[in-house]
């Protein structure tokens, strides 16, 4: 369930026709992997009236910018996020982050015509969430927490569908995002014919129809490592980056009040 504070900033975004997508761990909550986040994270499009519309959403939350950079499109388009905290009543001390691209996900045009739009029962509203296949693509960082947020997202969805005639195309998804062994191994038997195509794709699939345990954990533990180098090298120019705004920041002058 999302928290009340949530539903505000939700509303707020909806009021200013944000164009925005719900990520993050409020995203999980809504696909049943279920995480606790006080925060609020959105992709939005990167387009100035847009950023417009998010701004005075922003000002109506009183949330002020917390770290750098500030709220530009020369910055978003790089895929820096930008950092806020609110201190509006009901949302007081929430943080929202804004990004406007998710590494290894497709432009916010293709995001957003895999949306899911959701309805909200405590407002009658409507939120607009990130499609599952992109959400967990956006969870392959070098966070911890991310590797174990997608898993739960596909093993739920697999929980949730497995007898209720899924499509090939979904079948085809558990079997190129899957990550435990076992679930894998189960998944090789019963769709054995999808299971040989998407080996192409996915060679580790072998080793689940083979049902080699070992080998099949050490190649998923290879794929992994390789995301997570991935990652690591995307962010590392946009955190140097970060880091000579932080010094240009800390080198301004401070105001003196009168």
């Amino acid at each position: 369930m999302i928290l009340n504070p949530i539903l505000k900033v939700l509303s707020t975004l909806k009021k200013y026709k944000v164009k925005s997508l719900l990520i993050g761990g409020q995203a999980c909550i809504i696909y049943g992997a279920a995480e606790f986040s006080r925060d609020s994270d959105f992709v939005v499009l990167c387009e100035e009236r847009n950023l417009q519309k998010l701004q005075m959403a922003l000002e109506a939350l009183k949330a002020g910018l917390i770290y750098v950079p500030p709220l530009e499109i020369k910055y978003l388009e790089k895929g820096h996020a930008c950092h806020f905290r609110c201190s509006a009543k009901d949302v007081r001390g929430l943080r929202i982050d804004i990004i406007s691209k998710l590494r290894g996900c497709e432009s916010f045009d293709k995001l957003w015509e895999r949306r899911r739009t959701i309805s909200l029962k405590d407002t009658g509203g409507t939120v607009d969430v990130i499609g599952l296949g992109d959400l967990a693509q956006s969870k392959k960082t070098q966070r911890d927490k991310d590797w174990l947020m997608l898993r739960r997202l596909v093993e739920n969805d697999i929980i949730l569908y497995k007898d209720k005639h899924p499509s090939d195309e979904q079948i085809k998804w558990w079997l190129l995002e899957c990550r435990t062994p076992g679930t894998l191994v189960k998944l090789v038997k019963n769709y054995s014919k999808i299971a040989k195509d998407c080996s192409l794709d996915r060679p580790l699939l072998i080793s689940a129809i083979q049902q080699d345990l070992p080998k099949l954990n050490s190649q998923l533990k290879v794929e992994e490592r390789i995301e997570r180098q991935k990652d690591i090298e995307y962010w590392a120019p946009l955190r140097k980056e970060l880091e000579v705004l932080r010094h240009k920041n800390l080198r301004k002058p401070k105001r003196v009040k009168s």
